[in-house]
């Protein structure tokens, strides 16, 4: 099985950002945990704060891979491009969301993209992405 992870804006200050909100562990070390906890499944990790590097890695794994856990970060609530992406690959996108964005600013609580993903996991912290993983091992997708 194989799985991508893609973060988007801010994301590459994990650790550092808004600790409050974020927590104080970086991607990169929660990843190396969760390739350890999940050792029979083959994970890629991208993250770009551009909008258009993240349409075009969601062309490159999205007919190929098992399932992508997507977090859009800000461009959820704006971008019409990385929904119209979801739209045109085939491998089912989980949204995810570190905080839970209904309880922050409203202009947070639209996401663009829920209505072309399967689902939505928020404000569970990092245990998102492992129940992102979760689903796509327990639907074996």
């Amino acid at each position: 099985m194989q799985i991508a992870i893609i973060n988007g804006p801010n994301l590459n200050l994990l650790g550092k950002r808004e600790t409050g909100i974020y927590g104080s562990e970086s991607f990169e070390h929660y990843f190396e945990r969760l390739q350890q906890q999940y050792p029979t499944i083959k994970f890629t990790y991208y993250q770009s704060n551009v909008e258009g590097e993240l349409v075009n890695y969601l062309h490159e794994v999205g007919f190929s891979y098992d399932g992508i856990l997507l977090n859009a970060g800000a461009y959820t609530h704006t971008s019409v491009a990385i929904r119209d992406a979801i739209a045109g690959i085939k491998t089912p996108v989980i949204e995810i969301h570190i905080s839970n964005v209904y309880a922050r600013e409203e202009f947070r609580h639209t996401s663009l993209i829920a209505p072309k993903c399967v689902g939505t996991i928020c404000g569970l912290g990092l245990k998102g992405y492992n129940l992102g993983v979760e689903y796509f091992v327990m639907n074996d997708i």
